[in-house]
């Protein structure tokens, strides 16, 4: 049946569709990171920032597409995260500009608000690349344009967004040679695929049966990624249903006594066990965390389909406790504490790190990084904890360059100022050109000055098979990434870090810095410093315990 008028009814439910789709999708979406690293996030950044517009447009009683859709465009805004989830989040502005003030959309309504949004989304990116979300919105726009010449009935108009969507991406890897060499199709174009999908489902009426509504506690989870970030300081600890946040990791086997892995029983399972269930898996591993009240029950079933790889229980009431009293202690500090003139806010993950950043006049450490891309409105509120009229940020990460731009714009009562750190050592190294006496325009270009002075590294263990570059990466092989190209490929963690420190040292160089992670050592740091250093006698090596997930030695050369 055509569908000549969407009403505001009928466009919830287009966001409600699409918000469950990018969410069981995101998994997938991440698989296609360029690189095999385990910190592709290109999913969870388009899933967390879409779920917090979708809540406000669930949320909302308004009775006009025009009003939700403003309501969408500023939940994007504000939770957008990584610069897929930015860029997403402008084309949804442009979208609800195109209908601001319309009750309901007609079929070129709909065409005009895609074509809209693409116009703002290619203004807001510096250098638009082909092959990227980008691509895939303005064809699937085209196609929209095209369609609604022929028809007035809305739903064909969505019909022939999704397939144009659909062909650009098949031809993204045409366009990037990158894509072409891995083997696979742009992952931010795939996860607004799923988008795209979803609004065509919502808006036909024919929902798939494992399409169901988000509840409140779903959509929270996703929004805020509890498994990451700390409980709203206003919870009452008490009022924590599952008070232990447990994580494993279940190496899977096969044998007599262990059950075959069926992912959907699996999770199924352990979602009577708890909320906020999270499952990832591939043919060897699967990973969960769940919120319950039975940790060893959670262990002990993980147990019967292979042997316990790894194991974490935080209790999430002492958790609350703590942040209650310290997040209170805080507020009473910054309203008894006058403006600072200057301050700067790095993002990192690990405590280590913190405390290094701090150690070199950071005022304010935003928790996130890699796996853990912070949104606009974490950066917004890192800003203010600052305390300071005028604020330098420091992303140390290129997929959170445009949050960082987001929030310096939407700042209101402080000036922001982002300095472009791709990497903790480049944020570390932009830290020399900072004074808290200079001004704002100062002290960012003089950071800014600082940053091509690093040479960066990170080890990292590769997530899949592949071939990048020309090299031949193998799963679990140990990698070597320098200034964001991977270099090096080795089964011995040691051998590897050896090897990119030697491809990273040049007649310059004079100082090498090792940044310990979480799940690395400092013996081990010391023998890769030793082996380094009988080859190049004259170099000073630098250890700190950085405690970063995912990358066990970050090493900067200078």
């Amino acid at each position: 049946m055509a569908v000549t008028e969407i009403t505001a009814t009928k466009f919830q439910d287009m966001i409600r569709v699409a918000a469950h789709r990018i969410n069981k999708n995101a998994d997938f979406v991440n698989s296609l990171n360029v690189f095999p690293v385990p910190d592709g996030d290109t999913g969870t950044n388009m899933n967390l920032t879409f779920q917090t517009g979708a809540k406000a447009v669930l949320e909302s009683n308004d009775e006009s597409v025009g009003d939700l859709a403003k309501h969408l465009g500023k939940g994007l805004l504000m939770g957008a995260r990584g610069n897929s989830g930015v860029i997403s989040s402008q084309l949804f502005r442009g979208f609800a500009k195109s209908v601001a003030h319309k009750k309901s959309l007609t079929a070129q309504d709909l065409a005009d608000a895609f074509a809209h949004g693409v116009e703002t989304a290619y203004k807001a990116v510096m250098k638009p690349v082909e092959g990227t979300i980008l691509t895939v919105a303005r064809e699937a726009a085209k196609a929209g344009l095209k369609a609604a010449n022929g028809s007035d009935d809305a739903l064909v108009v969505m019909q022939a967004v999704v397939k144009g969507a659909k062909r650009a991406l098949a031809k993204t890897p045409d366009l990037l040679a990158v894509l072409k060499e891995v083997g696979v199709v742009d992952s931010g174009g795939q996860g607004l695929v799923f988008i795209y999908e979803g609004f065509q489902e919502g808006l036909s009426g024919k929902i798939s049966s494992d399409v169901h509504d988000v509840t409140d506690e779903e959509m929270n989870e996703m929004i805020n990624a509890v498994h990451h970030q700390s409980a709203q300081v206003q919870l009452d600890p008490a009022d924590i249903v599952y008070g232990y946040c447990t994580e494993m990791m279940v190496e899977l086997g096969d044998g007599q006594n262990l059950k075959h892995f069926d992912y959907e029983p699996f999770r199924n399972y352990l979602n009577t066990l708890g909320d906020s269930t999270l499952v990832i898996s591939d043919e060897e591993v699967v990973k969960v965390h769940v919120h319950t009240e039975h940790p060893g029950t959670v262990f002990r079933y993980g147990q019967q389909f292979g042997s316990l790889m790894k194991i974490k229980v935080d209790n999430m009431r002492l958790q609350q406790e703590s942040i209650i009293e310290r997040e209170g202690a805080l507020d009473q500090q910054l309203a008894q504490k006058p403006l600072a003139e200057m301050g700067v806010v790095a993002i990192a993950a690990g405590q280590g790190l913190g405390e290094l950043f701090k150690s070199l006049g950071v005022t304010h450490v935003l928790n996130g990084g890699q796996t853990m891309n912070p949104s606009t409105n974490d950066i917004l509120d890192a800003v203010k904890a600052a305390h300071a009229k005028h604020v330098i940020v420091l992303p140390n990460n290129g997929n959170i360059f445009m949050a960082a731009e987001a929030a310096a714009k939407a700042a209101t009562d402080v000036e922001v100022a982002v300095v472009k750190s791709k990497t903790i050592n480049q944020g570390m190294t932009a830290m020399l050109g900072y004074s808290p006496d200079a001004d704002l325009a100062t002290n960012q270009s003089e950071m800014t000055a600082q940053l091509p002075n690093v040479i960066s590294g990170s080890i990292t263990r590769a997530i899949r098979d592949t071939t990048i570059n020309g090299l031949a990466i193998k799963d679990h092989d140990w990698m070597g990434i320098i200034d964001g190209t991977i270099t090096v490929t080795d089964k011995d963690r040691e051998a590897a870090g050896i090897a990119m420190i030697d491809k990273m040292i040049n007649d310059d160089s004079e100082i090498v810095t090792i940044i310990v992670g979480a799940d690395a050592n400092q013996t081990e740091a010391k023998a890769i410093a030793d082996a380094v250093g009988k080859q190049y006698p004259d170099l000073e090596f630098e250890i700190h315990q950085g405690d970063q997930p995912v990358y066990p030695y970050f090493v900067s050369v200078e």
